[in-house]
């Protein structure tokens, strides 16, 4: 693919960055997962937890789901990053959330929020991610229902699937980033809202055949919280992770396109995938936020 010369301002290195950069920082996040192999605790649902520990395997990361109120906070200081999904919560695992979110604070470990069902007619679970927000999450991933919800505008999910698009989710999730510094935001494109670049990030690519495969946005929050654990930057993480995903769906497509074969294919493409993919296949475009 030939890349554009986008360009976004790096507001914490004061430079201008092209989409070009951010491929080449997604190759070396890449690599330093392939290298580092990192440890990443997941407290996620029921439904995902055995698809997200394989997807973690096939990406090149070490998954460890410890999940309970004794071990959770200990754990959490070791592993290299940290995801927290809402999807299915039992109160000994929001216990387990709060106790690890903290622990992640403290220790400086990058921890992922996935916000799942988020709204009025879930409060208990609303209520705990409201509560984890004060610890600082390094990335907020969501759908565009769940994303636009908990950043203040109301939107009535279908269950815990969005009904809204995420470019438009997009334009509401601003509100956020005093609350982390990346916020990632699922869909038939996917954006990423990033503080330090003032940038909106465009992530095309993918193929529908996601969408009907359980927990793909479960595994998607833990991947990125396994890039989170090998780069410094939350956004080039954030990227890292969705360019990954469209990538590999694009591929398993091409080989496999019944669900079932796509399912198993999918999984190959994520380990599969190396330099030249993402040089050839990753699409990026930056949109600048209004002011």
């Amino acid at each position: 693919m030939q890349h554009t010369q986008q360009h976004c301002f790096d507001n914490i290195n004061q430079c201008t960055v092209t989409d070009q950069f951010f491929i080449e920082q997604v190759i070396q996040a890449w690599q330093a997962l392939q290298q580092q192999n990192p440890l990443v605790q997941c407290i996620t649902n029921s439904v995902a937890a055995n698809y997200v520990a394989n997807l973690l395997l096939a990406a090149g990361a070490s998954p460890a789901m410890i999940d309970n109120p004794h071990e959770s906070a200990a754990f959490a200081q070791i592993a290299g990053g940290l995801n927290i999904n809402l999807g299915t919560p039992t109160s000994e695992q929001i216990a387990a959330m709060q106790l690890a979110a903290q622990a992640a604070q403290r220790s400086h470990t990058p921890w992922v929020l996935d916000p799942v069902g988020y709204g009025a007619l879930l409060h208990w679970r609303s209520e705990t991610v409201d509560q984890l927000l004060q610890y600082s999450p390094h990335i907020i991933r969501g759908n565009a229902s769940e994303i636009s919800t908990l950043a203040g505008t109301v939107i009535q999910n279908k269950g815990v699937d969005s009904t809204l698009s995420s470019q438009i989710a997009a334009a509401h999730a601003r509100p956020l980033l005093q609350s982390t510094a990346c916020i990632a935001i699922s869909g038939a494109s996917d954006f990423i809202v990033s503080r330090q670049f003032d940038a909106l990030i465009e992530i095309q690519g993918g193929h529908v055949n996601q969408t009907k495969i359980t927990a793909n946005g479960c595994a998607l929050g833990a991947l990125c919280a396994a890039y989170s654990a090998v780069s410094t930057n939350a956004t080039i993480a954030a990227v890292a992770g969705h360019i990954h995903f469209a990538i590999a769906a694009q591929l398993a497509y091409k080989k496999a396109p019944q669900i079932g074969s796509f399912h198993a294919e999918f999984l190959n493409q994520i380990e599969s995938l190396d330099a030249n993919h993402i040089e050839q296949y990753a699409c990026i475009k930056f949109l600048r936020h209004s002011s």
